[in-house]
């Protein structure tokens, strides 16, 4: 995984939740290139690789908030978004922001419901 862009952790477990962080569109510590589709495609992969550090996945998350910089990406980055999720559909917030760190056009934060030790 890439390093944090801030003095924060990217994933913790607190009970039988896991919390990830906002994340974004980075491969290797570096902003992908191509835009919405791109950035939510990776951010999706970065979001499932921490749940897989935390030996959770995909379907385990039960709450997502979506920051987007423009609202007319909205159906765009849904499409993208329910791809990485399949049939699964967590709680979610999405809302537009003015601007996200390393001029990102997307950020979601998840939370998964991983009860411990099972």
């Amino acid at each position: 995984m890439s390093k944090p862009l801030g003095p924060y952790t990217p994933v913790v477990r607190a009970g039988d939740f896991i919390i990830i962080s906002g994340q974004g569109g980075l491969l290797d510590g570096i902003k992908v290139d191509g835009g919405l589709v791109a950035e939510t495609q990776q951010t999706m992969k970065n979001i499932e690789a921490l749940l897989a550090t935390m030996g959770a996945s995909m379907s385990d998350v039960v709450k997502t908030t979506c920051f987007l910089t423009d609202m007319e990406d909205y159906s765009v980055f849904n499409e993208h978004y329910v791809a990485a999720f399949g049939n699964h559909r967590p709680s979610r917030s999405c809302v537009a922001v003015a601007e996200l760190p390393a001029n990102f056009v997307v950020e979601i934060e998840a939370w998964a419901y991983k009860p411990a030790g099972r």
